[in-house]
């Protein structure tokens, strides 16, 4: 599309809105005007790039919007029509999916569920299907006669199979493949009824022991094979692996149900908080459910953690799958609904909060309102503030959990001070790390014989664009406002960062490069420069005939960025602009090309110039521009290409080259091309017509190079050139072997200065070490009740990650309140560990216990008096 240039005031001269909307919907009727080459039909539809080697499967972490486009059917079904798909494919067609109970989100499954399907005469065969998390069960059993030739009007049972030898009956025919709670590679089996009337798979008649079933209205356990039972190899209901008589309760371990480390990490280290354990064994929490909270879930979260309690603590097994729990937790939370690996402190923040509103004792929440402190005591601000907190929430995680922190605020301009006693469950302790990453970007000169260098840079991890330019303008001695920094992929600009832009965005992986301009960046459309991005292409044969428009132009070599100047440019003057900029690597033609040749390519018109003067002047300006450009005049092209320029070469004092350029300078070293920004796409053909070119400040122009010119002419080598600056030679600061929990607790309490802008999130994962102690953890000093018991903790539990953010694997470490010895519980294996190995840079969430709460057989009582304990840690943890 053309540029406008209008210079008249733009206030004055927009029309009002209805104008401005009949101007535009007149100009989206226009047809558009084409210029530049003209563009291909990209052939039929090829999505053959998301699917593995077998052509079904789509490959892991496609991006929306990066990888694929989501299309309503009828757009595909319009885009089909136009262009065709690949003979080898079918359409790929996804659902809409509707996740959670209470908090509803629609999300569209592009992955689906793989699962294994066998014949239960032949288990160890499978046949694996992708199913949507919207499918029913019963198009499940129906899929699977079809696949094992089983008749239609057979009847047939499905068992869910898990955990080697465990078996769940999938009777609810309605059940969608959400709701029954499988997940990727589950394995389901289908048996069909003998000619006898039996079944294959034992009935409960034969058990010795039921499956156990949690009655989620009141919380109870029920014999029920059809749903929670299982079938060892003894030819007995019951889960997988009995432990022997002489085990200890609680060492117990959960089945990964699909990237479940991490609900199993949080929940092995809250199962050995005791006074939570006991409270709940005993069947204390029945009598304080609390169904009709509305911020609660209707006690189901309570019922579902209590029977996952029992099989852990009360049954005899090695091992359970806690299935219906994290089903529950997938209704009532839809980021935990379904198979991805997510956060164990985030989920362990869900299901205390979701316990707490379950067993609210506070049936009517009081409206109360919230006092400063205004100059009273801490004790007198503090015992209010709890008083309040209990007045809307009193349960046993309060109890258990809950404690103040005194928080002071104090405003920059009034200086008015703010104290507030403000309620936690837990605290998220950040670590006294180095808030600064190192940096590897390239600086490109403005002085074209000078080559890129490259820099390390210490910048800050939280920063933005305008931090980078600050340290680089102190290192380099260059004014900020004559930098611009890009990200450089694959010889174009991937990305031109603005100032305001966060320094996270910027991967260590990615090519840096800043470019130093000869004037100011422009701020607005008055400015005198214009700053052009500029590409290199070589012109090659097309291959196919379905290739996109230029994509017989491969980009080659380092992007440009050239000052121009925006008004009474020549061709000739920005031609002149760009070779003085490649002078470094450039070279001028040599002798044995042929100079008709070369006039035949590109020709400047002298009949159109009537001025012998100014034709006269243009050359002085070609010929000015080529003094500084090296010739290739050697008759061993060989021995030239491997040779260092010499020195520019007088124009005036060597008659022969002078007219040898004066021949060449009708012929171009390259054509300029305006272009899309990703060089793929030609828009106009710039040429020497006597019109200066319409350039904007958002024109991409590309230098189009024939082989022949660029072989002769451009040396890569050169190039590809780059200097180090002595910051890339500098030593690293040594890093210190670990931190203190202490250390991390000062700093959590060391007063900050907030500014508007100030993130509060990381990328990337710390691996910092924290030394943290197994007993006697002392927090009198960060305590303000005095009269209290003296507030020593020792560790009781330990959530470890291993591996970066996002994925990795979540294990645990626990004291059993039994024998007073540590395990380590990963998944469904238990473990006994020494507790030196508790200490390590995987520690994660920590889990502290008072020391005067001891392990009783009677649980804690109902009613608990609640007397200002301010404790800065969790009474619990």
């Amino acid at each position: 599309m053309a540029g406008v240039d209008d210079s008249s005031d733009p206030i004055e001269s927009s029309p009002d809105l209805e104008n401005q909307k009949k101007e535009i919907a007149e100009a989206m009727n226009k047809p558009l005007v084409k210029v530049g080459q003209d563009l291909n039909n990209p052939g039929p539809i090829d999505n053959s790039s998301l699917f593995e080697a077998d052509g079904c499967t789509l490959k892991d972490h496609l991006i929306d919007e990066l990888d694929y486009t989501l299309l309503p059917k009828d757009s595909w079904c319009k885009l089909v029509s136009w262009y065709g798909i690949t003979s080898d494919q079918q359409t790929l067609s996804r659902k809409v999916v509707e996740h959670g109970m209470f908090v509803k989100s629609c999300k569209v499954e592009v992955y689906l569920t793989a699962l294994k399907l066998s014949k239960y005469s032949d288990p160890q065969t499978f046949v694996t299907r992708q199913f949507s998390k919207a499918d029913t069960v019963g198009h499940l059993v129906s899929e699977m006669k079809t696949i094992f030739n089983i008749p239609e009007d057979a009847e047939t049972r499905v068992w869910n199979k898990y955990m080697s030898s465990t078996y769940e009956l999938l009777s609810n025919l309605e059940y969608t493949v959400q709701d029954a709670g499988l997940y990727q590679g589950q394995v389901l089996i289908i048996e069909q009824k003998k000619e006898d009337g039996t079944w294959q798979h034992p009935s409960k008649s034969s058990s010795s022991s039921s499956g156990v079933t949690l009655n989620s209205e009141h919380g109870t356990e029920s014999s029920n094979p059809s749903r929670y039972s299982s079938y060892s190899s003894r030819g007995s209901w019951g889960y997988d692996g009995l432990k022997s008589r002489s085990s200890l309760p609680g060492l117990t371990g959960l089945g990964n149900l699909g990237n479940t480390c991490f609900m199993n990490s949080a929940l092995q280290c809250l199962s050995n908080c005791v006074p939570l354990t006991e409270y709940f064994l005993a069947g204390n929490y029945k009598e304080e459910l609390n169904r009709d909270n509305p911020l609660g879930m209707r006690g189901e979260i309570a019922n579902a953690y209590a029977g996952l309690l029992h099989q852990m603590w009360k049954e005899q097994y090695s091992s359970v799958a806690p299935r219906q729990f994290k089903m529950q937790v997938g209704r009532f939370a839809p980021q935990f609904s379904g198979y991805q690996q997510q956060d164990s402190q985030e989920l362990l923040a869900f299901l205390l909060d979701g316990l707490h509103e379950d067993l609210n004792r506070v049936k009517k929440k009081p409206y109360v309102e919230l006092k400063d402190a205004d100059g009273r005591p801490d004790g007198v601000v503090a015992e209010e503030s709890w008083h309040n907190h209990l007045q809307r929430n009193n349960s046993v995680i309060v109890d258990t959990f809950h404690g103040l922190f005194k928080s002071t605020l104090v405003c920059p301009d009034c200086v008015k001070v703010s104290v507030t006693f403000d309620p936690f469950c837990y605290l998220s302790l950040p670590l006294p790390v180095k808030k600064e990453r190192i940096l590897d970007i390239f600086l490109v000169p403005s002085d074209p014989l000078k080559k890129p260098t490259l820099y390390k840079l210490a910048v800050p991890k939280m920063g933005n664009v305008a931090d980078l330019l600050a340290v680089l303008s102190k290192e380099a001695n260059i004014p900020k406002d004559k930098m611009i920094v890009t990200d450089v992929y694959n010889h174009r600009f991937h990305k031109v960062f603005s100032l305001s832009e966060s320094l996270t965005q910027i991967l260590d992986r990615d090519d840096i490069f800043v470019y130093e301009l000869q004037h100011s960046k422009p701020e607005s459309d008055e400015d005198d420069y214009i700053v052009l991005p500029v590409y290199q292409r070589e012109k090659r044969a097309r291959l196919t005939s379905y290739s996109y428009s230029s994509s017989n132009k491969a980009l080659f070599g380092l992007p440009l960025m050239v000052s121009v100047p925006r008004k009474n440019l020549t061709y000739q003057a920005l031609y002149c602009i760009l070779l003085e900029r490649m002078k470094r690597f450039i070279t001028l033609p040599s002798r044995d090309m042929g100079v008709d040749e070369c006039e035949a390519d590109v020709e400047m018109n002298e009949d159109k110039s009537e001025d012998g003067e100014t034709e006269d002047c243009e050359d002085r300006e070609l010929e000015k521009a080529y003094q500084n450009v090296h010739v290739n005049g050697d008759d061993n092209e060989d021995d030239n290409k491997n040779s260092q320029i010499g020195d520019s070469v007088d124009l005036h004092q060597n008659n022969d080259i002078r007219t040898q350029i004066k021949g060449k300078a009708r012929k171009y070293l390259f054509n300029m091309v305006l272009v899309n920004s990703y060089g793929s796409t030609d828009i106009q053909v710039l040429e020497d017509d006597g019109e200066p070119p319409k350039l904007t400040a958002r024109c991409f122009l590309a230098l189009d190079w024939d082989s022949e010119m660029k072989e002769n002419c451009y040396n890569d080598q050169l190039a590809e050139e780059s200097d180090e600056h002595q910051s890339v030679h500098k030593k690293p600061a040594s890093k210190k072997n670990s931190i203190a929990l202490d250390d991390c607790i000062d700093l959590f309490l060391s007063k900050e200065k907030l500014g508007a802008n100030d993130p509060c999130f990381w990328r990337d994962k710390l691996d910092t070490v924290v030394s943290f102690p197994l007993r006697n953890l002392d927090m009198s000093a960060y305590v303000i009740n005095k009269d209290q018991p003296c507030p020593i903790y020792d560790l009781i539990a330990v959530s470890n990650h291993y591996g970066g953010m996002g994925g990795g694997h979540y294990t645990a470490y626990a004291k059993n309140c039994k024998d007073s010895k540590w395990y380590s519980f990963d998944d469904s294996s238990v473990s006994p560990v020494n507790q030196e190995q508790v200490t390590s840079k995987a520690a994660y969430v920590l889990f502290y216990q008072r020391k005067e709460i001891e392990h009783q057989e009677s649980l804690v009582e109902k009613e608990t008096e609640h007397d200002g304990d301010i404790d800065m840690l969790n009474d619990g943890l």
